[in-house]
């Protein structure tokens, strides 16, 4: 599944084709995505005006002009391809993955004033579509009960301390955990644990003291977050097998992972020597360096 750094890339790259455009026409190819698609959808984003293109942890949130917000979700394998007028998608370097665009997989088009054509293309068909008023967004199924941005103002070292303290649950598994940090995501989280030389299986509520002040590892962990998923964002996602953005080219944040899927090799920290191990938790690969991130 597309994480964070993906889908933000994914609004970076639809913000020329459709911020303060208007969707001249849209054509849905099928009624629903992984669940039917609003009622009167077509009607209701004609001629509308997109006035804010925003992300919410893996929501790409596109404000309109009539106060009605439209919120889309990437799911497993959803993508988007904007293609300007006599100009088709471009797809810059060479990346260690390829995916191909299949039309019969091509369900949402977007024709926008100016006669770009941004194309929604779902293989597996996991992501889906809504229109929410935007008073209410905060409140609406998405959105009730999420948690603190990564990315945003509220990751600190005393906002982790206070939403961990006395968790017994894994730390890997508290900041997978949504109502907690809201966006982040099985790869960011192992390549930020190796950073921070925590281990996945370590109880979260090791980071704060019994009175729920932050230890100088929440500190460094809430640094370290901001710090992979900023370099991700900048190097435009992780390459992954069903992920492309906006353009059609793929990430290579994949070419930077110290841990990440390296199972078996050796580890990145010069002097280690140690091997890159795997455990599965919550049915979920986790990749780490039990020499860096020792289990105390």
């Amino acid at each position: 599944m597309p994480e964070l750094p993906e889908v933000e890339t994914v609004r970076r790259g639809l913000e020329p084709a459709m911020l303060g455009e208007r969707f001249a026409r849209v054509e849905l190819r099928r009624p629903n995505l992984r669940f039917p698609l609003p009622e009167r959808f077509t009607e209701r984003l004609t001629g509308r005006r997109i006035e804010a293109l925003s992300r919410r942890a893996k929501y790409l949130i596109a404000d309109l002009d009539d106060g009605a917000a439209l919120v889309m979700h990437l799911g497993m394998s959803g993508r988007f391809i904007v293609e300007a007028p006599g100009t088709p998608p471009t797809e810059p370097g060479s990346y260690y993955n390829d995916i191909g665009r299949h039309l019969i997989h091509d369900h949402v088009v977007f024709e926008m004033g100016t006669g770009a054509r941004v194309t929604y293309n779902d293989v597996r068909r996991f992501g889906f579509m809504d229109l929410v008023p935007r008073a209410e967004l905060a409140t609406s199924k998405h959105f009730a009960g999420m948690g603190i941005e990564p990315l945003g103002n509220e990751l600190s070292g005393e906002t982790l301390a206070k939403l961990f303290a006395g968790k017994f649950a894994p730390l890997k598994a508290a900041l997978l955990d949504q109502r907690l940090v809201a966006g982040l995501g099985n790869i960011y989280v192992c390549e930020a644990l190796f950073r921070a030389g925590l281990h996945p299986e370590a109880e979260a509520g090791t980071i704060a003291t019994p009175t729920g002040r932050p230890r100088e590892k929440a500190h460094e962990l809430a640094r370290i977050i901001r710090e992979v998923l900023e370099e991700a964002v900048a190097a435009g996602g992780s390459t992954l097998r069903d992920f492309a953005h906006a353009d059609g080219s793929l990430g290579y944040f994949q070419h930077r992972f110290k841990v990440y899927d390296r199972e078996g090799e050796t580890c990145v920290t010069p002097g280690c020597g140690k091997l890159v191990k795997r455990l599965v938790q919550s049915g979920r690969s986790t990749f780490y360096c039990e020499s860096c991130q020792p289990r105390r």
